[in-house]
């Protein structure tokens, strides 16, 4: 009988050393780009972020499949790509009532669910009889702090968190949604220098599909800023939990939606674009901490993920069918590089990601990434790819350096940022990602790459049929029909010059005469 009581003790500490259920911490930034010390950008400084990736994983290959905060979101919440989210695909959507997502899957198993700051949106969620859904959570957003810039909020997300964790079972599991508004614009100019200490030499280099200028340089630091605002709540909220004796049974995940406000990468479908930085940490379930995974994953991953290790499998959770799959044996290979052979690309693409065309239309996109090239169909070449003129170009944020590059455009339509970042696109773009990671050098038309433009083409509609995205059935234009949450009119309010009252928009960025391409 003593070895069988050996046994039993030996499966126990087994069991004691991985938790089957553990704590949830999941942080997602709001337009984050994958700019970070453990990525090797010497002018954004996070800490938090790094200690995470040290001691967890860091992720080399993180994609979000649309480079816009809602359809980026409802991808994350339900697994499944945008293309499969019908209007949740689309930005300023209406969720439908029958997708359902993680959050609100760990809530009804008995989770305490929270969330602080942003969760999903913009758009509109509601339930079959029309009541609003918490689909990221209870809301924990009482707490306040100085702003630390003009344009930044006055969430003090660590101090909510604590308000949070004091309101956890101490015998039940917790998972805590950290939505940082930050890095999302405006931002007050040069405040990157004036209060975050950088210098304009700090950057090394500047995107290629931007000037490099002393506005854009500013611009840059002035996100770097706010990017570090974010890492500085995800230290204290690591503190916190080391302080309650909690972080050793905490899986925390560390990502953003998209990339950078910035023209050319939010909102376009660009390496900028959809790569977002990703950290792990579970020391419960990571072995071997501080790899480095060359995997390719993307946030239809998150809810599978996720949803392991709570322990609720999906027929279980009442969710659709979920595309992506778990992370779970990436983070407990011990291995680093690629991991997983399959893993070698992942798909990408948008719809509307924004109101500023007529009849609120969006500018589709389907694209494949693999690890050299980039290869991109756009739909509706005839459009505006960055929002029509006439309204601003609100596919774009505002910011200094989008207005500056339209100032170069004005005075030279050939001006190649301006073609870059706001000129009409053709119908298929391929960029070889290992010499042009800035993706602007368009090798598509050279028939020297006719073969493997073939090739990427075919696998990615074909995975797009069998994902049921209605552009491979002739159907697409049903994202166009799906209504926007914001109120119609909204284009020809523009034209009849109604200025709508919208924070993304410069006045000046609007364009009073008619563009002709060159």
């Amino acid at each position: 009988m003593k070895p069988l009581i050996l046994l039993l003790a030996l499966a126990q500490l087994n069991l004691a050393a991985v938790p089957q259920k553990p704590n949830i911490l999941f942080a997602i930034a709001d337009d984050w780009g994958a700019h970070a010390g453990a990525y090797g950008t010497p002018w954004v400084k996070t800490p938090a972020f790094d200690r995470i990736a040290k001691e967890g994983l860091l992720f080399t290959h993180a994609y979000t499949p649309v480079a816009k905060c809602a359809p980026s979101r409802a991808i994350v919440l339900t697994g499944r790509h945008a293309w499969q989210n019908e209007e949740a695909g689309n930005h300023m959507a209406y969720f439908p009532a029958k997708l359902k997502s993680w959050p609100e899957v760990l809530t009804e198993k008995g989770w305490h669910m929270g969330i602080t700051g942003k969760g999903w949106g913009p758009g509109i969620a509601k339930d079959a009889s029309g009541k609003l859904r918490k689909i990221t959570g209870k809301a924990y957003d009482k707490r306040k702090a100085p702003a630390p810039t003009s344009e930044m909020g006055k969430i003090d997300y660590a101090a909510n968190f604590n308000d949070f964790l004091d309101e956890s079972p101490k015998d039940g599991p917790w998972c805590f949604w950290y939505g940082s508004t930050e890095p999302h614009r405006g931002y007050e100019y040069g405040s990157g220098v004036k209060k975050g200490g950088k210098k304009l030499s700090d950057i090394t280099k500047v995107p290629d599909y931007l000037p490099d200028d002393k506005i854009v340089r500013n611009d840059l630091l002035d996100y770097a800023f706010e990017v570090e605002h974010t890492d500085r709540h995800l230290a204290l909220m690591i503190a916190e939990l080391e302080k309650r004796g909690q972080l050793d049974n905490t899986l925390i995940i560390v990502t953003a939606d998209h990339g950078m406000p910035f023209p050319r990468s939010k909102g376009y479908a660009y390496e900028d674009s959809n790569h977002v930085p990703l950290a792990v940490r579970f020391p419960g379930g990571v072995n071997k901490a501080g790899r480095v995974i060359d995997d390719f994953v993307n946030f239809t991953d998150l809810a599978a993920t996720i949803l392991d290790y709570a322990g609720i499998s999906e027929k279980d959770s009442g969710m659709m069918a979920i595309t992506g799959k778990t992370w779970r044996h990436i983070l407990e290979s011990g291995k680093s590089g690629r991991v997983i052979a399959e893993r070698d690309h992942t798909l990408i693409g948008k719809e509307r990601t924004d109101v500023g065309r007529p009849n609120d239309w969006g500018y589709p996109i389907r694209g494949i990434v693999t690890d050299t090239h980039l290869y991109l169909k756009n739909y509706e070449p005839t459009r505006w790819p960055a929002g029509n003129p006439e309204t601003g170009y609100t596919d774009t944020d505002s910011s200094p350096s989008k207005t500056l590059i339209l100032e170069m455009g004005r005075h030279d339509r050939a001006n190649k940022f301006w073609q870059l970042c706001f000129g009409m696109r053709p119908g298929e773009e391929f960029y070889d990602r290992s010499v042009d990671a800035s993706c602007t050098h368009n090798l598509a038309g050279e028939s020297v790459h006719e073969q493997r433009i073939q090739d990427l083409r075919t696998r990615m509609e074909a995975e797009l049929a069998s994902q049921g995205d209605p552009r491979m059935s002739g159907n697409g234009k049903i994202f166009d029909e799906y209504p926007a949450t914001n109120n119609k009119g909204f284009y020809d309010n523009y034209l009849l010059g109604k200025m709508p009252k919208a924070g993304w928009i410069n006045p000046t960025d609007i364009e009073k005469e008619p563009i002709q391409q060159p």
